[in-house]
């Protein structure tokens, strides 16, 4: 989701591909009191200095700050997050298989409201494409994953969220940050009404955290503003955007089905590189080795379109041996940066192969 990009999709990792399946904050800013409230205002005060700093008014500050209390359900959905996603497990036995996850994200139903809205927004992607080297059923895929086309975007206060997560400390830097890029959207004229989303700051059609907003939303729709909540246009170009800086490499595939002889000495392939971003996620893809290469190691394809033969690849088998395969290129890694799971990251390309079917 460089990646913007990685702290973003530090972030991103948290949220599983799942954007949709966010509770629901009542839509309120105020609830009865919480004995950690004299706390949280507490840390508030003494956050105050560091978001003047930034360039926060205090008129800002004044009207914000006595709005926020403290928000218990965040914390538990927080605390309630998975110790690792099945998709940043080494390989063992234990791993849950990708395929029941493929069947839930990459359903009819997606793939039907996907092509849809692919075919009426086409026009206004193919000007994306042209500017950002990105294709458009990419970019429909992360919006069908992460919020269902627009259809479950969050109803959290984002500013009560992110200070109630910076408050509880368990990752404070990168949810303060996000606490004063929110203040930031606010003070350039974003109603508090529409900064709402997922109980981890995650918001709008895209699913973009404040700080990437800042960095990396776009006009998409050439009217002056950059609306990623109610423009789909301002949304797919963000998306775009985003995957374009994460080094979106164009007319290239994203990776390719294919199937792997029984005798592949997969011992040999493992990479001897340790990514220090989800080192779980990239530890499950082989080393890099040409298009070509897997060719003349017994590789076939299943899947299209197939990479140039001299395009870099590595391979992943998310269902274990004998069953379908992925050999990836440089621009899955970029999927990954919006959000660093593999079993995300394949389901994205996946549909957008059906999408554009």
């Amino acid at each position: 989701m460089r990646s913007t990009i990685v702290a973003a999709m530090l972030l991103a990792a948290l949220l599983p591909a799942s954007s949709a399946c966010q509770a629901q904050d009542m839509g309120q800013y105020e609830t009865a009191a919480d004995p950690r409230d004299a706390a949280f205002r507490a840390f508030l005060a003494n956050l105050r200095p560091r978001a003047l700093a930034a360039g926060v008014s205090a008129r800002t500050l004044d009207q914000v700050f006595p709005t926020l209390t403290f928000n218990p359900r965040v914390i538990t959905l927080d605390r309630g997050q998975p110790g690792g996603n099945p998709a940043t497990t080494t390989s063992t036995p234990s791993i849950p298989a990708f395929a029941p996850y493929q069947r839930t994200h990459v359903d009819a139903d997606r793939i039907g409201r996907g092509r849809t809205r692919y075919a009426e927004l086409r026009p206004r992607l193919q000007r994306i494409e042209a500017q950002t080297g990105v294709p458009g059923p990419i970019m429909m895929a992360i919006y069908g994953h992460e919020t269902g086309y627009g259809r479950v975007v969050g109803d959290f206060d984002l500013l009560r969220s992110l200070a109630t997560l910076a408050f509880e400390g368990r990752r404070r830097e990168l949810f303060t940050a996000e606490f004063i890029a929110t203040l930031k959207l606010l003070e350039s004229g974003i109603p508090r009404s529409t900064l709402k989303g997922s109980w981890a700051g995650a918001t709008g059609y895209p699913q973009f955290l404040p700080s990437m907003y800042l960095r990396l939303a776009v006009d998409g729709d050439s009217n002056g503003r950059v609306d990623i909540w109610n423009s789909e246009p301002d949304a797919l170009a963000s998306i775009g955007n985003y995957l374009s800086k994460a080094g979106w490499k164009p007319s290239v595939p994203w990776g390719v089905a294919v199937r792997v002889p029984a005798d592949l000495d997969r011992a040999v392939l493992r990479s001897k590189l340790s990514s220090p971003r989800c080192p779980r996620v990239y530890d499950r893809q082989s080393r890099w080795q040409t298009i070509g290469e897997w060719r003349r190691l017994g590789v076939q394809f299943v899947g299209y379109p197939v990479p140039a033969d001299g395009e870099q690849a590595s391979l992943i088998e998310p269902d274990g041996p004998g069953a379908t395969a992925y050999l990836l290129t440089t621009n899955y890694r970029s999927i990954l940066d919006y959000n660093c799971s593999n079993f995300y990251a394949l389901s994205v390309g996946l549909l957008a192969d059906a999408v554009q079917r």
